[in-house]
Parts: C-alpha cells; structure tokens; sequence
C-alpha cells in the first residue's frame, strides 16, 4: 500500500471509502448492473435470446469489445456447462469476469522507494481535472508524513500556476515554479536540483494539458522524461495519465497514445461520480494492462481515493 496506517484505522477508512464510492458510482451501477439485472429478469430461463441481450447491454455501457467479448465468452461457457441456472449465478459470472480485468491491471505495484527523490510526471488532455488532481495528491501524501515538492511545469496556462500555489499551501507541499511561457523542462530542471538539495521524498510534476493527437506536444513529454532521468536515477518513477471518465470510449483513445508517447505506468481517473461511464475502467485495463492508481469520485480533498479493484466492483454489484 502507498500509504501507512494501523490495522483499524486501515479498516475504518475502507469501510467509509466503500460507502462513498457506492454512493458516488450510482449513476454506473444503474448504467450497467441495474440494466443486466433487467435483462437477466426477463425470462424465466436463461437463452440465447437473454445472452444476446446481455452482449448488447455490455456494449452500451462503455465496457468495450473487447472487455465484453471476454465476459460474454465466460459466460457462454458456463451456460454451456449448465452452471447457470439463476440470474444471480449470470450476475456473479460477470462480477468475477470483471474483477480479473481490473485485478489483472492492478499488479504492478507503486515503484520501490530506494529511489529520492521519486519522480512522479502528471499528464493528460485539458478539462480532465489534472492541475486539481496534482494538488490533491500533494496533499494526500503529504499527510502520510512524506515531504513533497510540486513542480508547475503547465507554463502555458498561467492558472495552473495559480491552482498549484493554493493547493501547495493548502497541503504544505513546496513548490517550483515560473513564470508563463518558460520552457518546462527548465522548471522541471529546477525543481529536481532543489527537491534533492531539500531531501524531499516525492517530486509531482504538472504538465501542461495536450491533446493526445498533437506529436509536437508528446515529443515535449518526453524531452522532459529525459531531463528528469539525467537529473534523478531511474526517473521519471511513474507517469500517470489523468483520465476523465465521463468522456468513455475516447478515455482509451487517449490512453493508448499517451502509451506510445510517455510509457504511462498508471491511470487515474476522474470525474466517477454522476457518470453513467465508469465501465471505461475496464476497458482500458483490459487493453493497456495498466493499474488504476486512484479514482476521483468528488470535488473534495478527500474524493480523491486510492483504487481497490474489489471495492470497486463490490460498489457497483452490492
């Protein structure tokens, strides 16, 4: 686990994560469970008419092809080996199906922690709550008794500069910054130099938000993926894409270029609660094979929370 808690504290804190993601993912569960419950409710008996319609459900709940040809081929096996007989044995065959994707994204764990500083870049396209999301991690880590540097490597748009300031205050991470238009490598240069002089323990690093389809704006990732490495062994330690999950389907457009381009070594996704598309977890786990880190399900501090696979989808089919 990243961070570090008693054994009741730990228990207490989950207990109240899973109420809040339950209440928070409402709008997916009627999307996708509450639909397959219909579904599966429809006959007495579960046929090939019900199974169709099952796949069809799947499909317009932004799981994806590929995440429901998986699913509905587990299912079709059961019901040919007669071991579904009820709607509930149906339900439970697509809640373990469901639960293997995520877990199977989720077994990479955080980098080790030999290295100091650890380098964490933040990337993603405008609008998907980044800047926001960077300052929520500061202070969250902050919390865990870790000294954090924030580096405002957005130079393009002056409020980024100005979110990072009150959230680094709010928190009581540090921060590097300039002014609008330097070159964000050169912050990140300096950020880096004085977060190892300062012996902080984790480095975030804002970038500035891009589309996915813009090479001349990956290319500046990765410029500064370099910087980072020439400045820090093994950096950067992880990059994770910010996802806005009310976009669906375009969500794993964009994390599969943001792939190509960064080496993305997690996901966090934002925007859960209120959104009928909360299935594009899946989708992206089952083709990249990369974690959820954590899951914005609000707009405050503590609606930024560290991804369980089970409690997610516990949420969702509880």
């Amino acid at each position: 686990m990243l961070f570090n808690r008693t054994s009741k504290e730990t228990a207490e804190k989950k207990a109240g994560i899973f109420e809040r993601m339950k209440k928070a993912l409402g709008t997916t569960k009627e999307n996708l469970v509450s639909r397959i419950e219909a579904v599966l409710a429809s006959k007495p008996v579960i046929d090939e008419t019900v199974l169709d319609d099952l796949e069809g459900t799947l499909l317009q709940a932004d799981l994806g092809v590929r995440v429901t040809d998986r699913v509905m081929e587990a299912v079709r096996l059961q019901h040919k080996k007669q071991l579904l007989s009820t709607p509930d044995d149906a339900k439970q065959e697509i809640r373990k199906e469901l639960l293997k994707i995520l877990e199977a994204g989720s077994t990479r764990g955080f980098a080790a922690n030999s290295a100091s500083p650890q380098v964490w870049m933040i990337v993603g396209v405008n609008g998907t709550g980044k800047t926001t999301t960077v300052g929520k991690l500061a202070a969250r880590l902050s919390q865990d008794n870790r000294k954090i540097l924030v580096c405002a490597a957005d130079t393009f748009r002056p409020a980024a500069i100005e979110q990072l300031t009150v959230w680094a205050e709010r928190s009581g991470a540090e921060l590097i910054k300039s002014r609008s238009g330097i070159d964000p490598s050169a912050v990140l240069h300096d950020a880096l130099s004085a977060a190892s002089s300062r012996g902080m323990d984790v480095v975030l690093i804002d970038t500035a938000g891009r589309l996915h389809t813009k090479s001349n704006l990956m290319l500046e990732l990765e410029k500064m993926r370099r910087v980072a490495g020439r400045k820090v062994p093994g950096a950067p330690h992880e990059v994770l894409l910010v996802v806005d999950a009310t976009t669906g389907q375009n969500g794993l457009a964009q994390a599969q270029e943001f792939m190509k381009a960064t080496g993305i070594t997690g996901l966090i996704v934002t925007k859960l609660d209120g959104t009928a598309k909360g299935g594009i977890l899946f989708s992206i786990c089952q083709d990249l094979k990369i974690p959820v880190r954590f899951i914005g399900i609000g707009e405050s501090l503590e609606d930024l929370l560290e991804f369980s696979p089970e409690s997610f989808v516990d949420s969702l089919f509880t």
